[in-house]
């Protein structure tokens, strides 16, 4: 049984005990009609009460005979009321008696079931979520679901352009639910786990308002938040260093979660200082609270992250492999939005003499390259004139086919491949440390 379920038919008990008390009350003025009607309404309740408990619980639950026995009592009551003026106390001690037996076996006999449901929108960012899934999905009293959701890129002018849906994206493994099957307000998921925290305020994709940070805290408990990135651990005495910190931290999805998972202890207390700093000292005792340093799924698959021959696509295998049959070197080569945007020209600059080196030493090194996944919608969105001059680089390569090209969800997969990490400062940095893979960062 839900928890909501149990907290329900506990309403039933509560409801059923109110009008018990009315039903003394009715017998002390002698309205036995009243009294009469009270009982008929409190049988009618309790066999519902039965039938919502039969329903998640089955015929052999305990509490089943209990409330068997309370629609007795109310029908002798019923029969017999007419001679039991004088006994009003002492039925309604009866009846209170039997409710409270009901309530005990609805409280204690009942094994409570949890719902919890997963929010991805970029199926290339599951992995910060896949970890817990796998746990709450491995437990036998919980239920757990995998609702991919849609999201839009943005224009210029901050309205939504083309929309997104990425469930067919997903590991294999993984159940997917359509959103639009899943009704959340009948349903009430004891738990929602979300891993984008912008609502309203990305620059370049929004989720479907619905799925807002603000607007699903009224359909569950607990809303848990899960950054989709882990960053470079940072110092929390490091003024600066912390400072630089706050536009990752003070989103509505860090405001609206009931708890927010990081990635250590040291940037757990980071986002404690940065949002006690933003909105009162007076509010530390919460954020100490709701924020937990408990790590991130992220690590959990990069440090797990192994690649079968199977799962190497035919046209990577003709690039890896020289003639010899021995693989070549692949470096993971990692573009980042941040970047781009900051340097804008120079990027491109910087990505045309990337490929040209790499394209002279691929008999040796393979270069896989592997693009943030909303650098098409950011460059649209925020650097339109940078667009076609891209996209053109992107094309050539692809065609050219000496490189491999990298836009699916399958992070992991690349890291499992590759031998070394050449790219922007990001969070993929971190994950290939945990991989044991050696780094370079890139100097636009």
């Amino acid at each position: 049984m839900r928890k909501m379920h149990q907290q329900q038919a506990l309403e039933f008990v509560k409801l059923l005990e109110e009008a018990n008390k009315e039903i003394r009350t009715s017998i002390e003025k002698r309205d036995i009609a009243g009294a009469q009607g009270l009982l008929a309404d409190c049988q009618d309740g309790a066999i519902e009460l039965g039938n919502l408990i039969e329903k998640t619980e089955g015929e052999g639950f305990p509490g089943i005979p209990l409330i068997e026995r309370y629609c007795e009592l109310l029908y002798q009551a019923h029969e017999g009321l007419g001679l039991a003026e004088d006994h009003a106390g002492k039925l309604y001690k009866t009846l209170r008696q039997q409710l409270i037996k009901i309530e005990n076996s609805i409280k204690y006999d009942v094994k409570i079931r949890k719902e919890v449901v997963f929010l991805p929108y970029k199926a290339s960012m599951w992995d910060s979520l896949e970890s817990v899934w796998r746990a709450a999905d491995a437990d036998p009293d919980c239920d757990a679901y995998v609702i991919p959701i849609p999201y839009y890129d943005k224009n210029p002018d901050g309205s939504f352009r083309e929309m997104h849906y990425e469930g067919t994206h997903f590991p294999k493994d993984v159940p997917v639910t359509f959103y639009q099957d899943y009704d959340f307000e009948k349903r009430r998921p004891d738990v929602v786990f979300i891993h984008n925290p912008y609502d309203e305020f990305n620059f370049v994709t929004s989720v479907d308002p619905f799925f807002y940070s603000r607007n699903l805290k009224q359909y569950t408990d607990k809303l848990v938040y899960i950054p989709y990135f882990v960053l470079a651990e940072i110092d929390p005495k490091d003024k600066q260093a912390v400072t630089s910190m706050a536009h990752f931290v003070t989103k509505p999805g860090v405001f609206n979660a009931d708890r927010v998972i990081v990635q250590s202890e040291a940037m757990r207390q980071i986002y404690i200082d940065v949002l006690s700093q933003a909105v009162g000292e007076q509010t530390r005792k919460t954020w100490e609270e709701r924020i937990l340093g408990l790590g991130s799924p992220k690590y959990d698959k990069a440090v797990s992250a192994a690649v079968s021959d199977e799962e190497i696509p035919e046209e990577w295998k003709k690039i890896l492999y020289k003639a010899d049959g021995t693989r070549k070197k692949v470096v993971l080569y990692n573009t980042s939005v941040t970047a781009l945007l900051q340097y804008s020209d120079q990027y491109l600059a910087k990505l045309r003499s990337v490929l040209d080196t790499f394209r002279q030493n691929q008999e040796e090194v393979v270069l896989l390259w592997r693009p943030h996944p909303l650098m098409e919608a950011t460059l649209r969105s925020m650097r339109p004139e940078l667009w076609a001059e891209y996209e053109a680089l992107v094309r050539d390569y692809r065609q050219e086919s000496w490189g491999i090209y990298d836009d699916t969800a399958e992070l992991n997969r690349a890291i499992g491949l590759s031998d070394g990490y050449y790219g922007d400062g990001s969070s993929m940095v971190n994950l290939c440390q945990r991989a044991g893979m050696p780094v370079m960062v890139q100097d636009v």
